[in-house]
């Protein structure tokens, strides 16, 4: 499984080992066929080709890297999840109404507490800082 993961977490979309040749007009590189019992291949792509895949692989800022696998992989989850929580004897959550409690902190600002209202994942957070930048920008 270490592996398979480490495919996706924490490497580039190619590393240098991997280029064979690199000229003005093409890349020569080495790449694994898992298909076919992962066997060696060789690819030649124009520069303008590689560049274009390559560049695929880059993520806006603020993206994470971490892609889900297993019973959380997209092809997987509307099928797998029901199934462990059948497993787990757990219920399937409910959309409850919202409540706000307190956190542990208090204002910086009026020192009063702290309510959780929404947690925003890192691209929500991001939109957000542009958004906010363009309005201050545009007054």
């Amino acid at each position: 499984m270490l592996h398979y993961l480490a495919r996706y977490t924490h490497r580039v979309a190619i590393s240098n080992h991997r280029l064979l040749s690199v000229s003005a007009a093409e890349v020569c590189f080495r790449w694994k066929d898992y298909a076919h019992h992962s066997k060696q291949r060789t690819m030649i792509l124009a520069s303008e080709e590689f560049l274009r895949r390559f560049l695929q692989h880059v993520l806006p800022r603020g993206f994470p890297r971490i892609r889900y696998f297993g019973f959380l992989a997209n092809r997987r989850r509307a099928h797998m999840l029901p199934l462990c929580r059948d497993l787990l004897h757990q219920a399937a959550p409910t959309d409850t109404p919202f409540i706000a409690t307190p956190t542990l902190g208090k204002c910086p600002r009026c020192h009063g507490p702290m309510y959780l209202v929404e947690r925003l994942s890192a691209a929500q957070l991001f939109f957000a800082q542009r958004k906010e930048a363009y309005l201050l920008d545009s007054s």
